[in-house]
């Protein structure tokens, strides 16, 4: 009993314990005075968990201190604050840069954000130099239509030369584009931030598919990166109808999903009820489209309804057949949507056969999936019940084979079902170093080997 209650205690769940933490009193922490207390507040307001903002303000120090205690900037090492001035017609701005380290590209964040600010050209310079749009003479007299100096359009059109930068006043939206690998540019005295797309974190390059594999046609599949997917995706569907919206699953994880169909060949009732499922999602993260295959179908006992494929191929084809394809960040699978009996017994390459070939292989795949339900309850049924249907012979040797078997053939069979399933298990988790020697086991155990088989 000593040792079952060992072995309980080894693996039962164990309450943490309680810590309480004291804080340290008022009188031994430094105070400020009253006078510096009043200047702090006149200056920016009161930052609390219970009104915390979401417009973003004018003064840039009242971001600077939000956002490092919104991201714990003193703590977090790879949370970057680039503080800079900028010169814009004659004026100095103090100005600061949010990002991540090592989801941004530094190239192009220093060659075509921070240099472009810093740098003292003449047109960021020149005061006196002003947006003449026309300019008319009339009785001796020159009118000229000067264009309103408006600091957010200037800095966005002619100091950034990014391609892609958009605005945002929202702390919510900021925080989400900056967690997807965005730069956040504030600059004092407005309350906009532009929002700089530079990503440039690691990514594994396209690679043919690891469980997928065919012989004739393409040899490129899914990778992590949702944008590489899209573009594997855009690559073989030229057409201006098709469509790739994104959305955010998850209250904690805000993971990337996107939506891609045909516009013109869809279901609209199928895009809307994709739409509604995924909106409707309140879970906290979203790791895997296994994990949301599982959440988005009707019942977790009922027949698969969504196709998994990791073959960019196979899935722009079934989007030109109306379906709708679900890509998940940070998966090398999609998931199509709707999916029937026949999309699991066809290959990939299929499509590059001719089809009485294609058709006689989904023949020999659908006659093997019988036999893989039912062969193992037949050969149970024959051998137990109805020994007059097996011939004469076979049945002997049957009856011989099992002579000094202890078990009854139910049991036999059980234990063979378990001992394939354990070696394709170990086949596929155990490290590499360890699959020789799962290959000597399976062979021994099996016989299959030819008489010159170096294991045997």
């Amino acid at each position: 009993m000593k040792i079952f209650d060992k072995f309980i205690n080894l693996i039962a769940y164990k309450v943490p314990n309680e810590y309480n933490f004291v804080l340290p009193s008022s009188e031994d922490v430094d105070t400020i005075t009253n006078s510096e207390e009043d200047t702090e507040s006149a200056k920016s307001p009161i930052l609390t968990k219970q009104n915390t903002p979401d417009n973003v303000f004018p003064s840039l120090d009242v971001n600077l201190e939000f956002i490092k205690n919104k991201y714990n900037a003193d703590i977090n090492s790879d949370i970057k604050i680039r503080e800079f001035a900028i010169n814009v017609k004659g004026k100095q701005y103090s100005a600061f840069l949010l990002y991540i380290e090592g989801m941004i590209d530094s190239n192009s964040i220093n060659k075509f954000v921070i240099e472009p600010l810093m740098i003292k050209n003449l047109s960021n310079i020149d005061s006196d130099n002003p947006d003449i749009i026309s300019t008319a003479v009339t009785n001796n007299v020159t009118v000229r239509r000067v264009k309103k100096f408006d600091l957010v359009s200037y800095i966005s059109d002619c100091l950034v030369p990014q391609n892609d930068i958009s605005t945002g006043n929202k702390f919510s939206e900021i925080a989400k584009k900056v967690n997807a690998g965005v730069s956040a540019l504030f600059i004092d005295t407005i309350d906009t931030v532009f929002l700089i797309d530079a990503k440039g974190f690691e990514k594994r390059a396209v690679s043919p598919p690891d469980n997928e594999n065919i012989i004739r046609g393409s040899q490129e599949g899914f990778v992590e990166s949702l944008r590489t997917n899209t573009t594997l995706l855009r690559r073989i569907i030229n057409n201006e109808e098709f469509i790739i919206e994104e959305t955010n699953v998850g209250k904690i994880s805000n993971t990337q999903v996107a939506i891609c169909y045909l516009k013109n060949v869809v279901n609209d009732k199928l895009v809307k009820e994709v739409k509604y499922r995924l909106a409707n999602l309140g879970i906290d993260y979203l790791i895997s489209s296994g994990q949301l295959e599982q959440l988005i179908e009707d019942t977790n006992f009922s027949l698969p309804q969504l196709l998994s494929s990791e073959r960019p191929d196979r899935v722009s084809s079934l989007i030109l057949e109306g379906r709708v394809a679900i890509l998940v960040n940070g998966t090398p699978y999609a998931l199509v949507a709707p999916a029937v009996l026949i999309d699991f017994l066809s290959s990939a390459e299929d499509r590059n056969l001719k089809f009485v070939f294609a058709d006689l292989l989904k023949i020999i795949r659908l006659l093997a999936l019988f036999i893989t339900l039912l062969l193992p309850g037949l050969y149970i049924a024959v051998t137990t019940f109805h020994q007059e249907l097996i011939p004469t012979e076979l049945l002997f040797a049957i009856v011989a084979s099992r002579s000094n078997v202890p078990f009854p053939i139910i049991f036999e069979l059980l234990i063979m079902e378990v001992s394939l399933e354990l070696i394709r298990e170990s086949g596929v988790r155990v490290p590499a170093p360890l699959g020789q020697t799962i290959g000597i086991v399976r062979c021994t155990y099996f016989r299959r080997c030819s008489s010159n088989c170096k294991y045997c």
